[in-house]
């Protein structure tokens, strides 16, 4: 079929994604809704902890009743803040204002910095000198005191673990949370553009669930998924639709059987649905291991 170029209507893309950060070379992009699915003991914890760990979070936010009880997880994951009520949607807005206090104290250090080098450099010139900028800085020992920011003028980086929650009120009446997982990336918006942002790992025991689970909205924004041993031909299958626009399920199916081998040493497959460019695939075995779904075909 024949086709016919239209002159200046080419889509030019944004030159950046808001939220967007660097990762090392072989972990997924961030921002992350990342889901984990497996039965109780299959692993879910340990995974996406070391998950966490290397995508170098600054710090995590845990909605969960049970993560105080603990402590190696609480003190490997840089946990800050844990929401033990899951029956309570306004968790989802407290979060929200967390990371909207980062934008705003980021916001505050940039200008901050800005007047203090404009001071400092009318010092140097020999130029009047703003007595309110003099006030400012100007510290009890006589010096003067370069405004601080705990991430040092970088954007933090933030994740938020809901674990033990099926049943609970944020998942059965989702609205808060369908959001939270719509515009993750965007929240904590800053003046100068782009996002602080927020990247979600959800821990489940079942892909699909009729009440008090996690919601297709949430399932749809999925951008990584965690597939722990199953038996569930059922739950085998829902997954494979999720992906169904890369590979069919037959082929699938081979991938997972690959991902999960005898089953020993708490095996699961790794989707990335958003995977880098220069990654050879968007299926592993765990985290450190590429499944080449070419020679499977063969």
């Amino acid at each position: 079929m024949k086709t016919t170029k239209i002159p200046n209507l080419k889509i030019v893309p944004p030159k950046s994604e808001s939220g967007l950060y660097e990762t090392d070379r072989f972990m997924p992009k961030m921002h992350q809704v990342c889901v984990a699915v497996g039965k109780r003991a299959s692993g879910k914890s340990t995974a996406i902890v070391n998950l966490i760990e290397q995508m170098k979070f600054d710090y995590c936010i845990a909605v969960s009743p049970t993560m105080n009880s603990n402590k190696e997880l609480l003190d490997r994951l840089k946990i800050e803040h844990t929401f033990e009520d899951v029956d309570d949607p306004s968790v989802i807005d407290k979060i929200k204002n967390i990371v909207k206090a980062e934008a705003e104290d980021l916001e505050r250090y940039k200008d901050e910095l800005k007047r203090y080098n404009k001071l400092m450099k009318d010092l140097k010139d020999g130029k009047y000198l703003d007595d309110d900028l003099l006030l400012q800085f100007f510290s009890d020992d006589n010096h003067f005191q370069r405004p601080e920011h705990r991430w040092n003028g970088e954007k933090p980086r933030i994740a938020v673990i809901f674990d033990d929650m099926l049943g609970s009120g944020i998942y059965s009446r989702p609205r808060k949370l369908n959001g939270l997982s719509t515009y993750s990336r965007h929240v904590g918006q800053l003046k100068e553009g782009g996002a602080i942002g927020v990247s979600l790992f959800f821990m489940i025991q079942s892909f699909k669930c009729q009440t008090g689970g996690l919601n297709k909205v949430i399932r749809n924004q999925c951008t990584s998924m965690l597939l722990f041993k199953t038996k569930d031909k059922q739950e085998m299958k829902d997954v494979a639709e999720s992906v169904s626009g890369e590979i069919d399920e037959e082929l699938f199916n081979k991938v997972y059987d690959t991902a999960i081998g005898d089953g020993t040493d708490y095996p699961f497959l790794f989707i990335d649905l958003h995977k880098k460019k220069e990654h050879p695939s968007m299926f592993r075995r765990k985290l450190d291991e590429f499944i080449l779904t070419e020679d499977l075909k063969k």
